[in-house]
């Protein structure tokens, strides 16, 4: 991994019996965005929060670029921060918003007006300079906000949900968008979120948090792929959890019983025989047909859903609920029909423990 930009060394926050970080480790890399992603409480905005300055650690040390930054204010971080709401001041103009920053640290008005007219040039607001901010669309706002953040040249850009105020619609294309200016300014950004979609769309590493600890870091293919546990494989996507047991463990990989047959899959370390697990299997990974076959098992069809470049199928096999995915327009059977499944054993993968 590239050398830590921002360090967090065992940091810990309560407020009362509440315990909102704890503990927390993390090694943030220079240019990337690093998504703090888990459920609303997991503590992801607070830990954001400690970074920005807001609020003192009980424990712990926060560094940027080596230098320890726990005990200064926000404005001595070279941070800046982009709130959920965006916090833009409906009585001044969009160049204003911007400049506020700037004004603040007591830049020459000369500058000022280079600066902000080149970030505005840059996010693609020229011409809104004398607009106020009530008249212009969510995604417009959410660029301002950005600019007013860019525009003092942080060290690092700290985004909290900046896009969850946003139509479904528009944050897909303003997080390309995000993602797209982040890329350009090369700018070290820690984002915050709790839509997996965007996470996994927009991150160069993702920190999975739950109850103010993160359970795994990892790029977004490694946190869908190889999760380190049932939480995490539950958060991040949709999962088909198999209970299951080794049979035999061999040069070529393991060989699992489990309610849908015998399965081999690649090799995984640390297992042993007879050892219980779990198997994660993604919906994807569930291959489906009309027709039955050498190996195949018979599923009836519970409900399905039109999902625009997919099908999502809700099965039943046996004892068993199954999820299983399909590029549309995939088959037809409709509830209640029968179909065949096959499992695609090269994509499946172990859990060493079954849920409690």
């Amino acid at each position: 991994m590239d050398k830590a930009y921002v360090e967090l060394v065992r940091l810990s926050k309560r407020f009362g019996n509440v315990v909102a970080v704890a503990n927390v480790s993390l090694d943030v890399p220079e240019g990337q965005i690093t998504t703090l992603l888990g459920p609303s409480g997991c503590g992801k905005t607070t830990l954001l929060r400690l970074i920005a300055g807001f609020f003192p650690p009980d424990t712990g040390e926060i560094r940027i670029k080596g230098v320890q930054v726990d005990h200064l204010p926000p404005q001595r971080r070279s941070t800046a921060i982009v709130f959920q709401d965006y916090a833009l001041f409906p009585h001044l103009s969009v160049f204003e918003n911007v400049a506020y920053g700037l004004r603040r640290r007591r830049v020459a008005a000369l500058e000022i007006t280079r600066r902000v007219r080149d970030i505005l040039s840059f996010l693609g607001l020229q011409g809104l300079e004398r607009a106020s901010p009530l008249h212009l669309s969510g995604g417009q706002q959410q660029r301002v906000a950005l600019a007013r953040a860019l525009v003092v040249e942080p060290d690092v850009l700290l985004l909290d949900e900046p896009l969850s105020n946003l139509d479904a619609k528009l944050r897909v294309r303003v997080r390309t968008e995000l993602k797209e200016i982040q890329q350009s300014v090369g700018k070290t950004t820690i984002f915050v979120t709790h839509d997996q979609e965007e996470a996994l769309s927009i991150s160069d590493r993702v920190a999975i948090m739950d109850a103010g600890r993160i359970r795994q870091v990892g790029t977004p293919v490694e946190v869908y792929t190889r999760p380190s546990d049932r939480f995490v494989a539950d958060f991040v996507g949709i999962a088909n959890f198999l209970p299951a047991s080794v049979r035999a463990v061999t040069p070529e990989g393991l060989v699992i019983d489990s309610p849908l047959g015998t399965m081999r899959t690649p090799p995984h370390r640390g297992y042993t025989e007879g050892q219980r697990v779990t198997i994660l299997l993604r919906p994807e990974a569930v291959r489906l047909s009309p027709d039955p076959g050498p190996g195949k098992l018979l599923a009836r069809v519970r409900s399905t859903s039109f999902l625009g470049g997919m099908r999502r199928h809700h099965l039943q096999v046996g004892d068993l609920n199954l999820i299983a995915d399909e590029s549309f327009p995939g088959t037809t059977e409709s509830v209640g029909q029968e179909i065949w499944l096959t499992v695609d054993s090269a994509n499946l993968h172990l859990l060493a423990s079954e849920p409690a």
